[in-house]
């Protein structure tokens, strides 16, 4: 049964290759999305629990106004718990330091099983992780448009408490694992190529 899916497949990927290449990033990419979504509450547990950084304001880097003509933040964490405040620095460092952690695996999985790339490593690193933080600003600029409105809505709208809290916390992280999802793909298609080697090049150039 192994061996015919395995041969199914192989077979699949060599007609189809873009598209068995993408299905792959998809089934990785979604593993690691549910590992950040298991982390993201574990990280706020522990920065709420042990550390006083929900109350520390972390309000960065103005553009613009929101609807109601106050300021927008592209990094909007004000101090206080969800979802009367932002969070604090408690929420951000949560969020960063699960997002690292899944795209440093999401990294290595996707250039070695995925798109079997045989460049440098480094120089790859070097443009994954200007993406990342290209990614980074623009899930933080789009969260300011939803991240209150969810957790409000569960919490006291619904009436859900800390239940809603965790779910708000499982949307706010699928959203942005879905930014990171459509954003990287085109990206690394053009980081992780496969050069040939010698004896490919060889065997290329005996066959003409």
């Amino acid at each position: 049964m192994f061996t015919k899916i395995k041969n199914w497949w192989v077979d699949f990927a060599t007609r189809r290759p873009e598209i068995s290449r993408f299905l792959v990033f998809f089934v990785l990419s979604n593993g690691v999305t549910a590992l950040q979504l298991a982390m993201l509450p574990i990280f706020r547990w522990l920065f709420d629990s042990f550390t006083n950084l929900v109350n520390v304001d972390f309000q960065t880097l103005p553009v613009g106004t929101n609807f109601d003509g106050s300021q927008y933040y592209i990094f909007d964490y004000a101090a206080g718990a969800l979802p009367q405040g932002g969070g604090g620095l408690a929420y951000f460092l949560a969020v960063q330091i699960t997002l690292l952690i899944a795209q440093v695996i999401n990294f290595f999985l996707q250039r070695n099983i995925t798109f079997k790339s045989n460049t440098s490593a480094w120089i790859a690193a070097g443009w994954y992780a200007l993406a990342y933080v290209a990614i980074t600003f623009i899930a933080a600029a789009a969260q300011g448009f939803y991240k209150a409105p969810i957790y409000d809505l569960l919490m006291n709208t619904w009436g859900w408490g800390s239940t809603g809290e965790v779910v708000a916390d499982l949307i706010t992280g699928v959203i942005n694992a879905a930014i990171s999802f459509w954003v990287f793909y085109p990206i690394f298609r053009v980081i992780f190529r496969q050069k040939k080697t010698e004896s490919e090049v060889g065997s290329v150039s005996e066959s003409a």
